[in-house]
């Protein structure tokens, strides 16, 4: 076999150029969501983007309900958590509540800065919710393996150790090592050490809950390398794993299933969260 092209395997613009029309109809059908269902805007940090939007589900026990967290992608440099605000539709039709996080972009911030922000994020969440399931697209889909590998009392002594009880990961990325020698580590700015510091691959594996791994079926081998990789080693340290294909999806249509309260994708999360 050659050497792997990464630059071809993870420019996902480039290898999807109706790319400008599908994030389009991100933002109208997440701007349609919120006009039915205006979230509440909680903050967790002074900056512009330290925001969360929280689409509440009705509650139908006493007490705090579970809450599934969705992380938006982007290569931590694009976008932000407004534009799909439509995704949480699936999970809301079944009464369970979906937070939104928008986070502080590179080169502004560093990818290990994006990750505490996260964290903090989190911690703010865990005021509303009995349990968190967390969620999430691309680089989110890393960021949500980060909170489930995360030494929740180690980051704030008040917080219980299983925080995070579940991660579901979509087309994550959780080796960033590859990226650092492509056209989309000029605005992340890692070398190969603070590649490696801030992949979840490499860390300690969690010591409890689950982590699903999903990837579109038309995506790049090195995308369905990622989540087979991390699924089979923190399988191998004793986590419940599970990796799964997205049916004739690519990266930017594998979340699409979100938005439908009868997807597998839906009604795996609402599982997750114990609805």
């Amino acid at each position: 076999m050659g050497e792997v092209d990464y630059e071809v395997e993870y420019n996902n613009r480039a290898r999807v150029p109706e790319n400008p029309h599908l994030m389009a109809g991100w933002a109208r059908d997440a701007a349609a969501y919120r006009e039915k269902h205006a979230p509440q805007p909680i903050r967790y940090g002074p900056a512009a983007r330290h925001v969360i939007d929280f689409f509440r589900g009705q509650r139908q026990d006493n007490g705090k309900a579970p809450i599934v967290v969705f992380i938006h992608g982007g290569y931590w440099q694009a976008l932000d958590g407004s534009a799909f605000s439509h995704l949480a539709g699936g999970l809301n039709a079944h009464d369970v509540s979906v937070a939104i996080p928008t986070y502080d972009l590179c080169p502004h911030v560093t990818v290990s800065e994006i990750i505490a922000q996260m964290r903090t994020a989190m911690r703010e969440l865990a005021r509303l919710g009995e349990r968190l399931v967390v969620s999430g697209h691309s680089a989110g889909g890393h960021l949500a393996a980060c909170l489930l590998a995360t030494d929740w009392p180690g980051f704030d002594s008040a917080l219980p150790f299983d925080l995070v009880t579940s991660a579901y990961a979509i087309s994550g990325l959780f080796d960033l090592e590859p990226l650092v020698a492509t056209s989309i580590n000029k605005a992340l700015g890692l070398d190969a050490a603070a590649a490696r510091a801030a992949s979840p691959l490499f860390w300690k594996p969690p010591g409890q809950g689950s982590l699903d791994a999903v990837v579109g079926e038309l995506e790049s081998t090195e995308y369905h390398r990622q989540s087979r990789t991390i699924v089979e080693k923190w399988g191998m340290a004793g986590l419940t794993t599970r990796f799964g294909t997205v049916p004739d999806a690519n990266h930017f249509t594998a979340i699409a299933p979100l938005a439908d309260p009868a997807s597998l994708m839906t009604l795996r999360l609402k599982e997750l969260a114990g609805r």
